[in-house]
């Protein structure tokens, strides 16, 4: 993006209530989300991503996009489920609603990607209890195994969104879609505690004490949701897709296990964090239980780990002091709250308003949205993001050909190309 639009985007992000979710005002700014995402993404992997992290600091943008991302995560909670029981609900595509359920995933997303720098964690303000306590909520669904770890890729849907799915399917779509939301929260929170020492002091008393996320962690590495055997053979979650790993790269660390690990080294090796954290008998247990997985092939690929393996020899032999009772006003999150407290007992209110004015366009305003879709999702972004080339939409090989009309859809052949019309269709038509 120009920075002069990069700056506008900016600027033009605003908070939404719940019952505007869906309508038009609203997809402006989930256009907006969408577009500095991508630009955040090409920007952080060529290192070019101070711009976008000035203006939204400049702006104070992060407690707007923190309101934004747990609005949707509430309407996804108490909404959604009601909408998708409505007798009357039959829409003409499911797509608009899809983009509602993707838009957190947009949000975390973003966050990830400029979370990464000092300034933004201190931009939050106090938001940043806010965000804490979101992460703490999904890294728990994580540790329970509550998420399904699947993933569904906003291309699949772009190219069935004229196709009518059941409400009942797209919950199953939500609930995969958790599994990555949370693997992101995961990247947050270790920046998050990158920055320990620029925290408000509740945040630090947040994590360590009201959410014990040094117990949490230990959880996620003991069972260590992003890989699982099957067949014999052992597969790891990275890059949105799961794939088996070679005997010779079993015992090499993901990316995911070093998010953990090092959220682990910055909420129990700072000496502000040992001061306030309580090491009572259960919390003493589990971290020990931390040794078993400090093996030297592990430590030699994060050598920052032998300060952990001494920190944890030397907590089995003593027992630290307990945490001092300093006499503060402690903050507490408030976003959360004040939405949940705003619309308690309007959920299915909301949910018929939004039937009738977000989730059920007409086939004019369905066409004209689908025209903002496609260049909101510009196939030359898709493309410099897309980690792997294009893939037949038929047999799945490597594809050189494009549908001429709406530039969505590869083929490797024209056969392919002529089998897949009938599907592909309604979808063309609808962005051509």
């Amino acid at each position: 993006l120009p920075p002069a639009e990069a700056e506008a985007l900016v600027r033009g992000l605003q908070g939404t209530e719940l019952r505007d979710i869906g309508g038009q005002g609203w997809l402006r700014q989930h256009e907006y989300v969408e577009k500095l995402n991508m630009h955040g993404i090409l920007s952080a992997s060529a290192g070019q991503e101070q711009l976008l992290t000035e203006l939204l600091v400049t702006h104070a943008k992060i407690p707007v996009l923190i309101g934004e991302l747990i609005s949707v995560e509430i309407w996804k909670r108490k909404v959604f489920p009601v909408l998708c029981r409505l007798e009357d609900f039959k829409p003409r595509s499911t797509f608009p609603i899809y983009v509602v359920l993707h838009h957190e995933a947009s949000i975390i997303n973003l966050l990830e990607t400029v979370f990464f720098h000092k300034e933004i964690c201190e931009s939050a303000e106090d938001s940043i209890l806010d965000l804490i306590d979101y992460c703490h909520r999904k890294l728990t669904l994580l540790a329970a195994g509550s998420t399904k770890a699947q993933a569904v890729t906003s291309a699949e849907l772009c190219a069935e969104g004229a196709d009518p799915v059941p409400p009942q399917e797209l919950q199953k779509q939500a609930e995969m879609m958790e599994f990555e939301i949370s693997l992101k929260a995961l990247s947050v929170l270790r920046f998050i505690t990158d920055h320990v020492e620029s925290l408000p002091l509740s945040a630090l008393t947040r994590m360590l004490n009201t959410h014990n996320l040094p117990c949490l962690l230990v959880e996620l590495v003991e069972h260590c949701p992003w890989s699982c055997w099957e067949a014999g053979k052992l597969k790891k979650f990275e890059n949105g897709t799961w794939h088996v790993v070679p005997p010779e790269d079993q015992v090499k660390m993901t990316k995911l296990d070093g998010q953990v690990w090092l959220a682990l080294l910055n909420l129990l090796l700072s000496p502000e964090c040992q001061r306030k954290y309580r090491f009572d008998g259960f919390n003493k247990s589990q971290l020990l239980k931390l040794r078993a997985f400090l093996t030297d092939v592990l430590i030699d690929q994060l050598p920052n780990l032998v300060e952990m393996q001494r920190f944890l020899s030397y907590l089995a032999v003593t027992d630290p002091a307990p945490p001092k009772k300093d006499l503060v006003l402690e903050q507490v999150p408030i976003i959360r709250d004040h939405i949940l407290k705003k619309n308690s007992g309007k959920w299915e209110a909301i949910a018929k308003h939004q039937v009738k004015h977000a989730f059920s366009p007409t086939e004019e305003e369905l066409k004209f949205q689908a025209h903002r879709w496609a260049q909101t999702y510009s196939l030359d972004m898709m493309e410099a993001l897309a980690p792997d080339k294009p893939r037949c939409r038929v047999c799945g090989v490597e594809a050189a050909k494009r549908c001429s009309r709406c530039r969505n859809e590869w083929y490797c052949t024209r056969a392919c190309q002529v089998q897949h019309w009938q599907k592909h269709k309604p979808a063309c038509n609808l962005v051509a």
